[in-house]
Order: C-alpha cells, then structure tokens, then sequence
C-alpha cells in the first residue's frame, strides 16, 4: 500500500495533483478539499497522506492533509454505495469535522446536502458508520455566535461549500472583523478571494 507521497509539485490540475518523487516517479493524485487549499505552489516540496484504491477496471490513488482525514475517508469507503468520489465529495463539502460530527449526531440535512447523498443515503450513513469514529480525533465544532452563524449561511447561500465558508469566516474573526454579520460576509468574502487567487 501507498500510505504517503513526498515530492515536488510538478503539476496540478482541478483537484487533481502531480508529485515528483526523488526517485524519478510522478504519482497522480486526487485530493480532497482541504489538502488542495493546504497545497504548496509548484515546484515546492510537499507530503501527502494516501490511500490506494484499486478496482477491476482502474487504480487511484487519493491524497490528504491529516492522518484522520484518511481514516474518515476509509470509514466511508466502507458504507454501502459509497465510492471513492462520494466520500471524496462528503469529506471536500462538510471537512473532515463537520462529517464526522454529522454521523455521530445523525444531521441529515448536513449530510444529504452534498451533490448525490440523498436522504435516504444519508440515513444508510448514519446507521452504518455512527459508531465507527470513535478513534478518530477531530476538532471540536467551534462555538459561533449569531453572528458568525449569519455569515456562514449567508455564503452557503453564494455557493461556498460549509468547509470553505466556515474557514473564511474564521479567519476572519481572527483577523478582528468583529461580530457584526455584514461586516464578517465582507472580510471572508475577501479572504476566499485571496485564497483562491493564491491557487
């Protein structure tokens, strides 16, 4: 098995990314919503947690940020219909945490509102993996105020996804915005105009 990858960023493209290792091999891999903002630019050293994952017909492999988000991702893998790309989507759209948190207490709506979860799917999720994170150490959920709880849905409303947006209105509170919902959406607004310029 290929548990981590070291190398050069040779290339990227969407979320997928090309390591050259020392050796001379370039290994090609997808990665998930936060390995990608957490992604060097090119020509610059970077590790990647992964998982191989072998069908009949193709073999992938997946890159992650953090030990636990590839074990989140194999738990997932283990739910009944669910493939690499929905896990990948589950894992880019709610963040590592907030999946977590969302089986563990049975948020269906979080869960089913991921691009191909349905309700249905989502209840095949909590009631097959709500015991298997036990292990897994992740963040506590943050507490938010009014204010910053605004924010969030205000820019889930603009088409962030709740990872990207609960980051950026982070930042921004770490950055003083203050409590104020406008002025929180203006700052994280920028904040994911500059990371996504970063890219």
């Amino acid at each position: 098995m290929i548990a981590t990858v070291s190398g050069v960023v040779a290339e990227r493209s969407g979320e997928t990314v090309i390591l050259q290792t020392d050796g001379g091999v370039g290994y090609e891999v997808t990665l998930s919503a936060s390995a990608l903002d957490r992604l060097p630019a090119a020509g610059a050293r970077h590790t990647l947690f992964t998982e191989l994952v072998v069908k009949e017909d193709d073999w992938s492999l997946y890159g992650f940020d953090t030990l636990a988000e590839r074990d989140i991702f194999r738990q997932l893998l283990g739910a009944s219909g669910f493939g690499p790309r929905l896990a990948l989507a589950l894992l880019s759209h709610l963040g590592p945490a907030g999946t977590v948190r969302g089986i563990q207490t049975k948020d269906l709506s979080a869960l089913s509102s991921v691009s191909g979860i349905g309700r249905k799917k989502a209840e095949r999720l909590v009631l097959e993996l709500h015991d298997r994170f036990q292990d897994v150490a992740v963040a506590p959920a943050a507490p938010r105020s009014h204010g910053s709880d605004d924010a969030v849905r205000a820019l889930t409303g603009l088409g962030y996804t709740p990872l990207a947006a609960e980051e950026a209105v982070r930042a921004a509170l770490a950055g003083g915005a203050g409590e104020e919902p406008a002025t929180l959406i203006r700052r994280a607004l920028q904040q994911l105009a500059a990371t996504r310029a970063g890219r």
